[in-house]
């Protein structure tokens, strides 16, 4: 058996919380797909630790950091690169992790398709 990718997913996370967590949900998600195994640490870190606090968002950048070193890409998902994005993109870089981007048309596209093979498994013709 084949080990697959262990993934960093980077995704703007302060700003629109609500539409941003959806985002990175979506990331990965297509991650899966596409053979992966997604860690998102801004999906978890925010359980526990308050962005809105510069010391537990430090904190979580760090932990974050930490974590990207284990990692074996890190791919930047949507269409902007936030803060906190470009410090896990220089990281990264200092530490020869490879580096994918992926654009919000390609997270939608993914689940566009994902969306239409539903649909047309429940056997439904289009109207």
């Amino acid at each position: 058996m084949t080990e697959k990718k262990l993934v960093y997913i980077a995704s703007p996370y302060a700003g629109d919380v609500t539409e941003n967590i959806k985002t990175a949900q979506e990331a990965c998600r297509y991650a899966v797909e596409q053979g992966a195994v997604p860690i998102a640490v801004h999906l978890m870190y925010p359980q526990f630790l308050d962005d809105g606090s510069p010391k537990d968002r430090e904190t979580g950048l760090q932990m974050g950091l930490r974590v990207l070193g284990v990692c074996d890409e890190l791919w930047l998902c949507g269409d902007r690169v936030s803060s906190g994005m470009q410090k896990e993109l220089e990281a990264a870089e200092r530490l020869s992790i490879p580096v994918r981007r992926v654009s919000g048309q390609e997270l939608a596209g993914s689940l566009a398709q994902e969306a239409g093979q539903a649909f047309a498994g429940m056997g439904m013709s289009h109207c």
